[in-house]
């Protein structure tokens, strides 16, 4: 073997196994880098304990992660009083007094209204995937059906409309709300948890294949 060909071979492996660390280090670096993004971020909420219960007073070290611990105790507190009559009250009353201040109602009712949707079991947001022709008729592209009642709007086009998200790749938080004719859109069976992962992924992750869908077992059926 000549000193080339050695070189060659050398890089060749060295390429491969630079892929393989790559492989195995990307996705525990990404989940590390997001799992204490959010601890940090719920560590924030220890500034509203007076200061000498603070961790800092108490202990002489910051601990990390004991704003999760806080976030959940408030969580299930916050919980445990809205689930009595007393509770849904006084949810009631501060929910009216939001209600009457101009531009804070805006944000605090449409917020809780997603919040409601998505977290809730109410409705069908985000729990269809759907095919919808975007940018241009020919061409598909991934969405989540939002909602499938638009009254007004299906009424002034005279087509009965679904709103969809339409997410960006590879950052599906952000995108666009489009209304689709009912006509128009593609139920897949695919989960949402394997549509959100194949726009991560840019499409390179794609769910597993299974039984074909029954228009195209059809077709190949008759072409068998």
């Amino acid at each position: 073997m000549t000193a080339s060909s050695m070189r060659a071979s050398l890089l060749r492996r060295s390429r491969r196994y630079l892929m393989s660390g790559l492989l195995i280090w990307l996705p525990i670096i990404a989940t590390v880098l997001v799992v204490r993004f959010i601890v940090q971020l719920m560590d924030q909420l220890l500034v509203l304990l007076p200061r000498h219960l603070q961790p800092e007073a108490l202990f002489g070290v910051h601990i990390p992660g004991l704003g999760v611990v806080l976030a959940v105790i408030v969580l299930l507190l916050t919980g445990l009083l809205v689930s009595n009559f007393i509770g849904r009250w006084l949810v009631g009353l501060w929910d009216e007094v939001l209600a009457r201040i101009p531009f804070i109602r805006a944000i605090y009712g449409g917020v809780k209204s997603f919040s409601e949707t998505i977290l809730g079991n109410k409705g069908s947001s985000f729990k269809k995937v759907l095919l919808v022709q975007y940018p241009r008729a020919g061409m598909w592209s991934i969405a989540f059906q939002t909602n499938a009642t638009l009254p007004e709007i299906s009424a002034r086009t005279g087509l009965d409309q679904v709103c969809v998200f339409l997410p960006t790749t590879p950052n599906p938080t952000s995108g666009f709300i489009v209304m689709v004719p009912r006509t128009e859109i593609i139920e897949l069976d695919m989960s949402v948890d394997a549509a959100m992962k194949m726009v991560v992924t840019l499409g390179v992750v794609m769910p597993q294949a299974g039984e074909p869908p029954p228009a195209l077992a059809a077709v190949a059926a008759g072409g068998g």
